[in-house]
């Protein structure tokens, strides 16, 4: 397949939206990205009335959630990949009409097997938002704006993970739980006008490769990844049989996935883009951090009710700083970005999550919610740059018809990095707190596992650092280098 170089597809996909546009556009976008955050959390909140409602135990509802975040990690390459073959914005639109009626059906259902399962066609929706909305960003936006807009889709999504229990709260307390899915619903409808409206119009060269998908590939994938999120929620926390057994899977899947990669005449991801060595750093270090990041949310409860003495109102309010620090930093390192460069905000970043995550476990209990807090915005407000910066990097100099999997590839990094972090982070806090029952644990106990959970914390951050360094050597070298760089005109 030959390659269209990148400077030139820009060109010509920036002449795409007119001016006056843009923004309408980015609304869109930012919409979309704050539905499939928002699809998220505002269900957690209403787990207890599921269960209540439904009859049923924790174990079952907490399928409502699951089903939505296992549809969205295993198909999320998949849609990115069918984005760049039949076209972003038709299969956009398609995502976000499937997302708004699948929200209804999980209002009105009936059962909690109808629920979930009304969940999972809900998380194929949003899986098709999170791959396309990134890659839409170098068709609506100029390259050195592209920083700023990668910045408001990562406040939209903070908002998004901020906004659901509050509103979910009030939601269920005022009209019962259907209202959580029926604001997904009129969110969706208003998202799918202001889609349908400004966003760019297909071109026609993107309908030429549809036989080009790679189906086997594609099966691999989705049951590779199924069994490696199985394996992370199943159990919650505790690694038994069954979770050896689906990891097993997902390794022996992964080798087969590759092994049929470098056979498949159009491969779903093309292996020899990884020759670029700010692709394969940007997947990386996105799962590292974002690992760290579901730490402050899955820890950061025990903490503060066990050690703290918080009430949950209060442990509730003290959670909500770091999602909101995000939104609040997000639009601003966007901007730093585009004005001081990717590599530099990266590096920035993950220095301010570093130095977040050290200071972290070495604080006592008795500085309180202020010692707390404190780290927190350091490393909330790190990822926030780290996250415009790396999204940035990533997305910037790739070809126009790669954009869809390398977007849908960057949030399966992100996804796999909170699965992986709800259950690592859990176990080793449970294991530094040398107690059983978490709930039940000592204060001690509990400041002892924090500060073992930090700890690891601290190293994967400075891990990531350590890629981001030897990344940018790497690209240096290849840019004086013209034979490294051959991966962008050949397959």
């Amino acid at each position: 397949m030959t390659l269209i170089p990148a400077k030139h597809a820009e060109a010509a996909a920036g002449s795409v939206v007119p001016a006056l546009s843009v923004r309408w556009a980015l609304a869109s976008l930012s919409l979309s990205m704050l539905l499939a955050a928002l699809g998220t959390s505002i269900a957690n909140v209403g787990l207890p009335t599921l269960a209540q409602a439904f009859d049923a135990s924790f174990q079952q509802v907490q399928w409502v959630v699951l089903a939505y975040l296992l549809a969205i990690t295993i198909l999320i390459v998949s849609a990115g990949r069918l984005g760049d073959l039949i076209g972003r914005r038709r299969l956009l639109l398609a995502g976000i009409f499937l997302f708004t009626i699948a929200s209804v059906l999980c209002a009105v259902a009936p059962t909690l097997c109808l629920l979930i399962a009304s969940r999972a066609v809900q998380g194929l929706g949003a899986a098709i938002m999170m791959a396309l909305t990134m890659a839409f960003v170098g068709e609506t936006v100029p390259k050195d704006k592209t920083g700023s807009a990668m910045g408001l889709l990562g406040t939209m999504s903070a908002i998004g993970t901020a906004l659901g229990p509050s509103l979910g709260g009030v939601l269920i307390a005022s009209f019962g739980w259907p209202a959580i899915f029926f604001i997904n619903a009129l969110l969706g409808i208003l998202t799918l006008l202001l889609a349908y409206r400004f966003l760019p119009v297909d071109r026609r060269a993107a309908q030429t490769a549809r036989s080009g998908f790679d189906h086997v590939g594609t099966l691999l994938l989705a049951v590779t990844l199924a069994a490696y999120a199985l394996a992370m929620t199943t159990g919650r926390g505790n690694f038994g049989l069954n979770n050896m057994a689906l990891l097993l899977a997902a390794a022996v899947g992964a080798a087969l996935f590759v092994r049929a990669q470098t056979k498949a005449r159009a491969p779903l991801i093309q292996l020899a883009m990884f020759r670029n060595p700010a692709l394969g750093a940007g997947f990386a270090m996105s799962a590292l951090v974002t690992t760290v990041v579901m730490a402050t949310l899955v820890v950061g409860p025990f903490y503060l009710a066990g050690a703290l003495g918080l009430d949950p109102a209060r442990v509730g309010l003290v959670l909500s700083v770091g999602p909101g620090v995000a939104a609040l930093t997000g639009v601003p390192a966007g901007r730093i970005v585009d004005r001081f460069g990717a590599h530099r905000m990266t590096v920035a970043g993950l220095t301010g999550m570093a130095a977040g995550a050290t200071i972290l476990p070495m604080v006592p209990m008795h500085f309180g919610v202020p010692g707390y807090l404190v780290p927190l915005v350091a490393i909330t407000a790190g990822y926030a740059l780290f996250q415009a910066a790396n999204n940035t990097a990533v997305m910037a100099d790739i070809r126009p018809d790669q954009r869809g999997v390398i977007s849908g590839l960057l949030n399966l990094s992100r996804n796999l990095g909170l699965i992986t972090g709800a259950s690592v982070m859990g176990t080793v806090f449970a294991f530094g707190s040398a107690a059983t029952d978490t709930l039940a644990a000592r204060p001690e106990a509990v400041a002892n596992g924090m500060q073992m959970t930090f700890a690891v914390a601290a190293v994967l951050v400075f891990t990531a650092l350590a890629i981001a360094w030897v990344s940018h050597a790497l690209a240096r070298r290849a840019e004086s280098n013209p034979q490294d760089t051959e991966y962008h005109r050949t397959n």
